[in-house]
């Protein structure tokens, strides 16, 4: 008879067996040259969309029609490899996209054939022997050359509309229409103002500004999201209680919670936190479609979370709720503010038409008028200014229109990456585009070599030296030119400015012409690129879970 003892170390054994299937573990060369098969095949297939006669790329989807989209991030993150050693080098790539997305907003595309490019290329210098931590090193420095070359000897400031709708119109793929229609945005609500992109009911794209109030604060859960594709909470006609303090139990929103539900509308509770029962509450009554409910966490710190909390009560015709104030917050809804629609990000909320008097608005924004002459602290001023501004300031929305939905979703990516950008250029200013400005940096490197000390760090620099003219060459490819002539003809002219027009197939003024890339964003898709490109050389091992075979 088998002891007790026995029987429980089977169970331990049989159950380990049946919960795991193992993992495959691939070394060196083997390992890297999977890597880089997911890699190129990624690569492939988001640098066609490259430039002004970059193409489409069509992505089967889960549900609904497939998505049509030149954005090199929307492609990027569609992909995914049956083979798990490819699939990394894709993910690892596709996480490049997605920071350069995240940071810049744009240059994805670039990122991705600069990351490819890069571990392409040393790659085949690990095989034939060099150190790949020493080249490392030598490819960081190169970086730093190109970038000090970018913001120091390049980049001009944008300031006019003009050079905003250039910048724009080529973030879009040369789409003078939108780059007008966001420069005019950038007019009516400031360079720092708040600009949404959404979906137009008419086959023309439109612009509308909203009166309306952003606070720097998203979602406390992702379970309150009700769009998912955009990762968005949307709340239309949304009642708004605000609340100076924690919010933990149930019982202290449970009355309000139970009148709302029955006028059927959506909830916003901007609260100095939310957690616990209350938080709970709330999410299981969003995943079970009783209410649709958000909550935020108030914006600012100590005396300037208080005072912004009440410009929201002013703007929504609402109240701030202590324990000063009324019953805790057993409150009728005649007091709760209202605003026609709410969204709000993992980062930032957005109300639409509060429904405040516009009397005491008007008296609100006077006040902090003259606390801001009557201050003398610079910090104070500047957070004054920053509440001034969010209660003047509308919200511009760029509604895009088409004659389908696959037609308006292709044009709506490319409106945000050309929103995303003109913010980037207004910010840390442009350089010249069409990859001219990477291209012209090369000359940095070849100074660099010279001061490098070893050859490992110097294979490195000239693997940089070769990445960065691949976007101009892949531009030119794509408009069915020869990129590695015109790459050339460039280097050789030496002009900063100058470049080559792919729309029209000539050699142009790239400033005058107004092909121009934000500083931002081709900074950033370089040093992400690197970054990652650069770990991936160093990578002697992968470990994935074992793909078990299907039984025939």
């Amino acid at each position: 008879m088998l002891s007790r003892s026995s029987i429980s170390g089977l169970k331990r054994v049989g159950t380990r067996a049946a919960s795991t299937k193992g993992k495959d573990i691939q070394f060196g060369a083997d390992a890297r040259a999977k890597m880089l098969d997911g890699v190129a095949r990624l690569s492939n297939a988001v640098s066609v969309t490259l430039g002004p006669k970059g193409r489409n790329v069509v992505i089967e989807q889960t549900f609904g029609a497939p998505k049509i989209t030149k954005d090199g991030v929307t492609v990027a993150k569609a992909i995914e490899f049956k083979d798990p050693h490819e699939n990394l080098g894709a993910q690892l790539v596709r996480q490049v996209a997605n920071t350069t997305n995240d940071i810049a907003g744009d240059g994805t595309t670039t990122s991705t054939v600069l990351a490819h490019a890069i571990f392409s290329e040393g790659y085949k210098a690990v095989t034939q022997g060099t150190s790949p931590v020493e080249m490392k090193r030598g490819i960081d420095k190169a970086v730093e050359a190109v970038v000090k070359s970018l913001t120091e000897r390049q980049s001009k400031p944008v300031s006019s509309k003009s050079e905003i709708a250039q910048v724009a119109t080529i973030s879009a793929n040369g789409d003078t229409e939108v780059g007008q229609l966001i420069s005019l945005a950038m007019e009516k609500v400031g360079k720092d103002g708040v600009i949404t992109v959404s979906d137009g009911k008419t086959l023309e794209t439109e612009l509308e500004v909203v009166e309306g109030l952003s606070l720097d604060r998203g979602y406390i859960s992702p379970y309150f999201i009700t769009n998912p594709k955009n990762q968005k909470v949307e709340l239309d006609e949304c009642l708004i209680l605000l609340c100076e303090k924690k919010v933990s139990s149930v019982h202290q929103i449970l009355p309000i919670l139970e009148n709302i539900s029955r006028t059927g509308r959506s909830l916003l509770i901007i609260a100095d936190d939310v957690d616990g029962d209350a938080l709970a509450a709330l999410i299981l009554n969003k995943i079970n479609g009783k209410l649709k409910a958000c909550a935020v966490k108030a914006p600012g710190f100590g005396d300037n979370k208080v005072n912004m909390l009440h410009d929201v009560g002013v703007f929504t015709g609402g109240e701030v709720y202590n324990d000063e104030v009324g019953d805790g917050l057993e409150i009728p809804l005649k007091v709760v503010g209202h605003a026609k629609k709410v969204t709000v990000t993992k980062d930032q909320t957005i109300l639409l038409n509060g429904q405040g008097d516009s009397q005491k608005l008007a008296e609100r924004k006077d006040l902090i008028q003259s606390l801001i002459k009557q201050t003398d602290s610079a910090y104070e001023k500047e957070k004054l200014q920053e509440r001034l501004a969010k209660l003047s300031g509308g919200v511009a929305v760029i509604k895009v229109g088409g004659a389908s939905d696959v037609e308006v979703s292709e044009k709506k990516d490319r409106v945000t990456d050309a929103l995303n950008a003109t913010r980037a250029a207004v910010a840390e200013g442009i350089v010249a585009g069409g990859g001219s400005a990477l291209l012209y940096s090369s000359k940095e490197i070849q100074t660099l070599l010279d001061t490098l000390p070893t050859e490992d760090q110097k294979n490195g620099a000239r693997i940089v030296l070769q990445a960065i003219k691949l976007p101009a060459m892949t531009i030119v490819a794509n408009a069915g030119g020869e990129g590695a002539v015109i790459v050339h003809k460039l280097l050789a002219d030496g002009n900063i400015s100058q470049g080559y027009d792919a729309q029209n197939g000539k050699f142009v003024n790239m400033y005058e012409a107004g092909i121009v890339d934000p500083t931002k964003v081709v900074k950033t898709a370089l040093v992400d690129a690197a970054s990652v490109a650069g770990l991936m050389i160093t990578t002697e091992s992968t470990i994935t879970d074992r793909v078990e075979e299907e039984e025939k």
